[in-house]
């Protein structure tokens, strides 16, 4: 699975949180202009956004153990 594979397995999850809007947005717009640098910062705060206020603790797809 590629990065943007990820991403797009991510952003297909429900948000009703204004900040995970943003940071969906701020996504979109970055990889629009080709600037996968930035989509991944805002995949990162996103992330720790999702963490620190919704309590998630998603799984790392590069740490999972093989099956």
């Amino acid at each position: 699975m590629t990065a943007r594979d990820n991403s797009a397995a991510e952003s297909a999850e429900p948000t009703a949180c204004r900040v995970c809007q943003e940071f969906e947005l701020a996504e979109a717009v970055a990889r629009s202009r080709r600037d996968e640098s930035r989509a991944t910062d805002c995949r990162v705060l996103r992330r720790r956004h999702r963490a620190a206020e919704h309590g998630e603790h998603p799984e790392h797809p590069e740490h999972r153990e093989p099956s």
